[in-house]
């Protein structure tokens, strides 16, 4: 496997993650259960589906238009707050590739860390919150860490245990977006499903890029 991705190896990555978080739509869906509305594995498997439907519709098979096809096709969904946090994430990402016809870990890592920027632009959550946020923050940490000298797919592995561990710790916080926070400290002792299927998104990516 190369040192860097081109076109096809990005829409690989993409469909790896999309089919991770769609294979864990019913994971997903319990969890909301126990501290919201139950809906996220039915919004998250929308928001898949929609990346899927914008790799599709990609004409110009670019690097830089794949992301902005897939992003603007997620955000466009109904399905609450999925479609404009996962949507800002990917269109995020769009903004440092350029015209660059391939992405290695330096750019990948800037484009994680130029999608979290731009997800925290419309969602003030902070680790500790009990949101995607929490696995988000430590997996781009992990990717700029590892982006010196690796390969993506191992990079992206990393990035995706980082992830992995954001998620399972949730547990031990008392959320403070959503329905939620309503529960107070009865939210304690359960994984955020908007953590967990970051996770599964972010190891599909690994999974697509080895």
């Amino acid at each position: 496997m190369s040192n860097a991705l081109d076109y096809d190896g990005l829409v690989r990555l993409l469909r790896a993650g999309a089919a991770r978080v769609k294979d864990g739509a019913e994971q997903l869906g319990r969890l909301d259960s126990a501290i919201g509305d139950g809906d996220h594995g039915v919004a998250m498997t929308r928001a898949m589906q929609a990346l899927e439907q914008g790799i599709d519709g990609c004409q110009d098979k670019t690097p830089q238009a794949l992301f902005k096809g897939v992003a603007w096709s997620v955000m466009s969904i109904d399905a609450g707050s999925t479609g404009p946090l996962m949507g800002s994430l990917l269109m995020g990402m769009m903004e440092p590739v350029g015209d660059a016809d391939r992405v290695d870990c330096p750019l990948l890592a800037s484009m994680f860390e130029a999608g979290l920027a731009k997800l925290r632009a419309i969602s003030k959550a902070e680790v500790g919150d009990k949101t995607m946020i929490d696995a988000l923050v430590p997996a781009v940490a992990a990717l700029r860490a590892a982006a010196a000298g690796q390969r993506v797919a191992d990079a992206l592995d990393k990035a995706a245990t980082a992830a992995e561990e954001g998620a399972e710790r949730t547990k031990d916080f008392q959320a403070r977006f959503g329905k939620a926070r309503n529960l107070g400290e009865r939210s304690l002792g359960h994984q955020d499903p908007g953590a967990t299927s970051t996770a599964m998104l972010l190891r599909g990516f690994a999974e697509g890029a080895s």
